[in-house]
């Protein structure tokens, strides 16, 4: 069952306080941010949530995070699409603390999976009435996206997802592999990788647009891994801007648009 909204206020009441405007340049609303409790199994799991500061109703976007888990450039890739007028939220894959790897490669794909199917069911529950429909958008940077593309390929509540350097191979050890399900992603896809990633091959993002052709896979020259994440070593902020640009775009273009009026 899941817990009200109201009884994850109180847990986590700064939902409703934590608020930021924008610079013209920013985007176009006010937002609300916080961290906030996703009801996972018989707990909660430490999750994000960013939205306009106005009344009615948006499109919602899952971002998942890498094997690094929810941190600082998953909260701010929240924000930033609240600014644009979505419902934006991220939470902890894993439930425990470790090593990033570690934690990763001892967390079944099955349960990073069924995590992803409890934020739903929170996000769609009676007590959560800013969600514009069922469906949502995803999308996963790093490791994340593999988790992504597998809901994507499953779940019909998934309405267009998009990925940053994700991992197309390798995942033969684990429970499913990615590359089997990029035949069968009956949604809008965009894929955005730096064609100079040392983790991963050009060739295979080019082999996933082959088996995904309805997508658009692009690669972004002299560029390489994590260049989203402004605390990351690849880092790049002409791809960055790019490609947050794309995402906005794509996501306005593949959900349903916000219902919203400014709170007076």
């Amino acid at each position: 069952m899941v817990p009200s909204l109201a009884a994850a206020q109180l847990v986590c009441p700064r939902l409703t306080e934590d608020r930021l405007a924008v610079l013209s340049h920013e985007g176009t609303y006010p937002i609300m941010y916080s961290s906030w409790p996703i009801p996972v199994g018989a707990g909660h799991r430490d999750g994000y949530v960013a939205r306009p500061d106005e009344a009615g109703k948006v499109p919602v976007v899952f971002v998942m995070p890498g094997h690094s888990g929810l941190g600082s450039s998953e909260k701010d890739l929240c924000r930033r699409l609240a600014r644009e007028g979505f419902a934006a939220l991220s939470v902890d894959l894993y439930g425990r603390k470790g090593d990033p790897l570690d934690l990763y490669n001892s967390t079944g794909d099955d349960e990073a999976l069924s995590t992803i199917d409890e934020l739903h069911q929170f996000v769609t529950s009676d007590d959560v009435v800013w969600n514009i429909d069922d469906s949502v958008g995803m999308i996963g940077t790093d490791t994340g996206g593999r988790f992504a593309l597998i809901k994507a390929a499953t779940r019909e509540w998934v309405r267009s997802i998009a990925v940053a350097y994700t991992p197309l191979t390798g995942d033969e050890d684990r429970e499913h592999q990615v590359a089997s399900y990029l035949d069968h992603l009956p949604v809008p896809v965009l894929g955005l990788f730096g064609a100079q990633d040392e983790l991963i091959a050009a060739s295979s993002v080019d082999e996933a647009q082959r088996r995904n052709d309805h997508g658009q896979w692009l690669l972004y020259e002299g560029v390489g891994h994590g260049f989203l994440d402004i605390n990351s070593d690849g880092f790049d902020q002409s791809a960055s801007d790019d490609a947050f640009a794309r995402l906005v775009a794509f996501f306005r273009a593949t959900l349903s648009p916000a219902e919203l009026e400014e709170l007076g």
